[in-house]
């Protein structure tokens, strides 16, 4: 049995330590291909985060949300994207504004560190594509509360919106005289940068789930209780995709991509998968009635978040005072969450919650 057990612990460092190679490969490969297609397009960094590599380091909540209606657990999906959203902006941006404190606390630039942000200078365009994003991620499920009730009609309005905004995204593009010249060999490559730009964060989002399934079990070998597991290793792996892209965005410089990505994988959430979430049951002959009101605990922190957001991007300095107070609010998410599963008396361990939530 002994054996067994420093058999299985073995194994699964092993895993991980791969799986992290793995990620820091992959989220190389989906950045740098990613910056290539924003040059060539001229789409901008945050409209190629916003589309391309919120739509991949969406994935596992579209996965989500597609087993979920089939096995008839549709509540899950609509908690799990709201709940991703306040990972992705709280967590992701509260970290990468520590980190790069602490980074430049080392090479003794204190006073820089103090002051240094993590929002470039946006262009016009950029900026009011974040802007709509951070909107439609606020409004809507506010919206859904007063309503009450979302059939398959929002669902469908909801993709509608998706769709629509992708396709006026698509038309946009940065000004020749503002971009750098493209090569016509690099024009040929598009397709190429693309598809590596996906199949790259692709690949963080498997490896990441090796390194979460790999992490929860080393813990339950050597005694961790599950409430821990998932309020720790589970909550975090979730969301590992965006913080791994994200935060290697954020470091090398590269932060309207960062945004980008973060923005738009909250607009793909509230618009395109929720939006699959309501109208897929009636596609497949079973049509569903949600009830919004028993997520008003997500949605309120879900404003709180993008609000708080909206308000430091419009001052145009997020630094680690705005990313203490985005750490902040996960922190009192987590607790909240927790204590709401506790009052309810559930059976499900607040660990197994905050997975499906988050």
């Amino acid at each position: 049995m002994a054996e067994t057990t420093v058999s299985t612990l073995i194994i699964n460092v092993v895993i991980i330590a791969v799986a992290f190679l793995v990620l820091n490969w992959a989220s190389n490969v989906a950045i740098q291909n990613a910056l290539k297609v924003s040059r060539i397009t001229r789409l901008g960094k945050t409209a190629v985060g916003f589309t391309l590599i919120a739509f991949s380091t969406s994935l596992p909540e579209l996965t989500v949300a597609v087993a979920a209606v089939i096995s008839g657990g549709a509540p899950l999906s609509v908690g799990n994207v709201l709940g991703s959203n306040i990972v992705n902006i709280c967590l992701v941006v509260g970290l990468a504004t520590l980190i790069i404190y602490l980074r430049y606390s080392r090479k003794g630039n204190k006073d820089k560190s103090k002051c240094v942000s993590i929002v470039p200078t946006f262009a016009k365009q950029e900026l009011s594509n974040i802007h709509f994003g951070l909107l439609v991620s606020s409004i809507i499920p506010l919206g859904l509360i007063y309503v009450g009730n979302a059939t398959w009609a929002v669902g469908f309005v909801l993709i509608s919106i998706c769709a629509v905004y992708m396709f006026q995204m698509a038309k946009v593009r940065i000004p020749e005289e503002d971009s750098d010249p493209v090569t016509d060999e690099e024009k040929s490559k598009l397709r190429r940068f693309v598809m590596f730009t996906i199949l790259g964060a692709i690949g963080v989002v498997i490896s990441a789930n090796f390194l979460v399934e790999s992490a929860v079990v080393i813990a339950g070998a050597v005694g961790i209780p599950q409430t821990i597991v998932g309020a720790t290793i589970v909550a975090i792996g979730t969301s590992l995709p965006e913080l791994t892209l994200d935060l290697k965005a954020f470091l090398g410089g590269h932060s309207a991509l960062a945004l980008g990505d973060i923005i738009g994988s909250s607009f793909m959430n509230i618009t395109l998968i929720l939006g699959i979430t309501l109208f897929l049951p009636a596609v497949l002959g079973r049509p569903i009635v949600m009830n919004m009101s028993v997520y008003e605990n997500l949605v309120i922190f879900s404003i709180i978040t993008n609000l708080f957001f909206w308000y430091f991007l419009s001052q145009g300095k997020i630094s680690w005072k705005e990313g203490a107070i985005f750490l902040c609010i996960y922190a009192l998410f987590i607790y909240t969450t927790i204590a709401a599963a506790s009052a309810a008396n559930l059976t499900a361990t607040p660990g197994i919650i905050l997975l499906n939530w988050l």
